[in-house]
């Protein structure tokens, strides 16, 4: 005997298939998803596929504009790597030239004070041999009256006459002199 004989309502007799299921169900459930597959297609594909290729505009748009960015801060930073480069070596430039400036006006106030200290001990100089000088004249004339006067008392008589004092001073000095050179 075969099974679906004995068992009495088998499963062909009352309209189910080989599964189990009711064929009605089946052919329902059938329609039922054609109807879903027709929605789906018509209307919610089409949007989801126009929301996915606008997302993926976007996100292309993004990364072009990423990308332009990028190109852009690249580009600014080269220029400003060279402003850097031109700033320091205007900054070394300028250094140099206050170097060269300052060097020149050390040198300028140098000679202006080698000058002025010349000047200075020049004028001295010119003061001190002024100086010199005059002593030596009052100094002579000193030494004069003292060597006419001591020479009166050595030799008893009066040395006042102008010509013999001049002469008798001239040699003493002279005699002075001369032993103050050796």
């Amino acid at each position: 005997m075969n099974i679906a004989q004995e068992a009495p309502g088998a499963p062909e007799e009352h309209g189910y298939n080989v599964l189990g299921v009711p064929l009605a169900e089946v052919i329902v459930g059938l329609i039922a998803f054609g109807v879903l597959l027709f929605v789906l297609t018509k209307f919610v594909f089409p949007r989801m596929e126009s929301m996915f290729q606008q997302r993926v505009e976007a996100i292309e748009g993004g990364l072009v504009k990423a990308e332009k960015a990028q190109a852009e801060a690249a580009a600014l930073l080269s220029q400003y790597k060279a402003q850097l480069a031109e700033a320091r070596t205007e900054a070394a430039r300028i250094r140099d030239e206050a170097r060269a400036d300052a060097e020149g006006i050390r040198a300028d106030v140098l000679g202006k004070a080698r000058e002025e200290s010349d000047r200075i001990i020049a004028a001295g100089r010119e003061q001190l041999a002024g100086e010199r000088a005059s002593i030596v004249r009052e100094l002579r004339t000193e030494m004069g009256t003292l060597a006419v006067s001591l020479a009166g008392k050595i030799v008893g008589e009066s040395l006042e006459d102008e010509a013999r004092r001049r002469g008798t001073v001239e040699r003493a000095l002279a005699d002075l002199e001369s032993a103050g050179a050796r």
